[in-house]
């Protein structure tokens, strides 16, 4: 009996402490679906992870950047009248407090915005010259506010009647909404791949478990505890994870800097605001780091979990 007990405590020690897994789990490291299956959980979350960031870099850039903006139109078919408005809302505004900058958009400007879609020969070819509004592009020192966008009103309108005052937010506010609506999608699809990482890592374990079911008990009547089982399984789990992870992270930078090359080339606003910065980077990279965790606690749970109901 003596012996017996001796055996155990050896076998024990060489399977569960020197980690030779390998004879409980008779599977090689990095072989098998599951390396694959993590690298794909892992590349899509740091796409998504990434598309989300630059989306939100976008929108707070291009918010910080118009936020106090307001541009007055100056809507006079008239170009002697429309001039001669215009210069006078500048004139009134320049006295205005809470004012940090004011410019009227010289009409070589304004023929550059609206000739992608008219045309340069328009005129020439209608015969008549197409009024173009005046603007004044109007900078303030904070949010523009409705209290600040009446007191314009109220300064600009005697001067100029044809004028027409909007805050430059309100302009692009669908389209911030759209992208705040993208982004919650790009956190809502990471949610959901890590919930698919788990899943998948629940049912390997689940599967080795049933494999190993008999060495699992022998393993127990020779004195084996359960978190130490636990411990293999985790081990082996860490490892797939680990390797199937850095091939997942190398995928997703492939795509994001072919993807970021390919963005840049358009040269808009918006697209060169939503760069991603060095912390941007570095949430990348602990997406791997994560996904090993996660890995590795599943495992852990599901093997204890598991081995609770077989004795």
């Amino acid at each position: 009996m003596k012996r017996l007990v001796d055996f155990g405590r050896w076998l024990r020690g060489g399977l569960l402490r020197r980690g030779r897994a390998v004879d409980i789990i008779p599977q090689a490291r990095m072989s098998g679906p599951m390396p694959w299956v993590i690298a794909i959980m892992v590349a899509m979350t740091a796409i998504a992870l990434a598309a989300g960031l630059a989306l939100g870099n976008a929108v707070s850039s291009a918010r910080a950047e118009i936020e106090g903006g307001v541009t007055v139109q100056i809507i006079e078919p008239r170009a002697d009248i429309r001039a001669a408005q215009a210069a006078r809302a500048v004139k009134a505004m320049k006295s205005m407090p809470g004012i940090a900058g004011l410019r009227l958009v010289p009409q070589e400007e304004l023929d550059a915005l609206i000739e992608p879609w008219l045309g340069t020969g328009i005129a020439a070819a209608t015969g008549a010259a197409i009024p173009v509004p005046a603007l004044i592009d109007v900078r303030l020192k904070g949010p523009a506010t409705p209290a600040q966008l009446a007191a314009i009103s109220k300064r600009v309108m005697p001067a100029a009647p044809s004028a027409r005052i909007d805050a430059q937010s309100n302009w692009l506010r669908p389209v911030f909404d759209a992208m705040v609506s993208l982004q919650w999608l790009a956190i809502a699809l990471v949610a959901l791949l890590a919930m698919a990482l788990a899943a998948a890592v629940l049912l390997a374990a689940r599967s080795a478990l049933g494999a190993n079911r008999d060495t699992i008990e022998i393993v127990h009547l020779l004195g084996g505890t359960d978190a130490q089982v636990a411990r293999v399984f985790q081990r082996s789990i860490g490892y797939d994870a680990a390797g199937g992870g850095t091939v997942g992270l190398a995928l997703a930078l492939v795509v994001i800097l072919s993807l970021a090359r390919r963005f840049s080339g358009l040269g808009a606003g918006l697209v060169d605001n939503g760069a991603l910065i060095w912390s941007d980077w570095l949430l990348l990279a602990v997406v791997p780091i994560l996904a090993t965790l996660l890995a590795m606690l599943t495992a852990r749970l599901t093997v204890l979990h598991a081995l609770r109901r077989m004795l």
